[in-house]
């Protein structure tokens, strides 16, 4: 999909996303957004194509690290509650807990026992949360390996893109079908009435981000909420320009 067909069709969506944070802290309402899918499948863009207009305080993304030595002898699901937004709040999760019924499970991280204790508790915990009032949206994003060969080779090759190669990217390059069969245990044992996955295809990341972003948008409540009224009289004078006493500003940076 070409850049420019890409904005025209994503910028109506960004004043609905807008719209939308305007009505989650109008009403006190709180969403929560899980992107999981396969290494380079595109999550990055897709939260940002989600949050790019919205305002970071009210709307925040979390991609926790690798466990503490602490974290790893709390409930699993610990360290991710306390991210939970407050009314008025929006978070997207980068990865989420479903991290033990993919990563870890494929990569030997967790046990067995781990995993399936893992499966049979998030339903519970999931349920906990949509009948607090919650806003629960669960994606996975797909692509193809090829797709993926591609992008972790251009990661290599661009020294802009290239923290984004780990060394558990290159081990899980010979895991795509372990990857596939977990994340089929996984929908399995998690997609429920009240916590339902749903699966977009991010071949080409632009058309996948629009699918997703008119999903989520769609699956809202009706969220039209006018900003409120903001007097703004004129200024009364003419315009000042800046002035410097102590300091002056630093040379500009020339343009051809």
């Amino acid at each position: 999909m070409k850049r420019k067909e890409y904005e025209t069709a994503l910028e109506p969506m960004r004043e609905e996303l807008v719209a939308m944070a305007r009505w989650v802290r109008v009403t006190g309402q709180r969403i929560v957004v899980l992107f999981e899918g396969r290494d380079t499948a595109g999550k990055g863009g897709a939260i940002r194509a989600v949050s790019e207009k919205l305002n970071p305080r009210q709307c925040h993304t979390v991609a926790l690290g690798t466990p503490t030595e602490a974290e790893q002898g709390q409930w699993y699901f610990q360290r991710y509650a306390g991210h939970l937004p407050t009314a008025g709040e929006i978070v997207l999760f980068d990865r989420s807990w479903y991290n033990r019924a993919g990563v870890e499970k494929v990569m030997g991280f967790a046990t067995d026992a781990q995993v399936n204790q893992f499966l049979d508790q998030v339903p519970v915990f999931e349920k906990m949360l949509v009948e607090d009032g919650i806003l629960l949206f669960k994606y996975w994003l797909g692509a193809d390996q090829e797709r993926q060969e591609e992008r972790l080779r251009e990661r290599l090759d661009d020294p802009l893109k290239r923290w984004k190669l780990s060394p558990i990217d290159l081990a899980a390059r010979g895991k795509y079908d372990a990857y596939t069969e977990a994340r089929e245990e996984m929908l399995r044992r998690t997609h429920t009435d009240w916590a339902p996955w749903t699966l977009v295809d991010f071949n080409d990341q632009k058309q996948g981000r629009l699918t997703l972003v008119r999903d989520l948008l769609d699956r809202l409540p009706d969220t039209r909420c006018d900003p409120a009224e903001i007097d703004f009289p004129a200024l009364g004078r003419e315009p000042e320009a800046e002035s410097y006493g102590v300091l002056k500003p630093i040379e500009n940076y020339p343009i051809a």
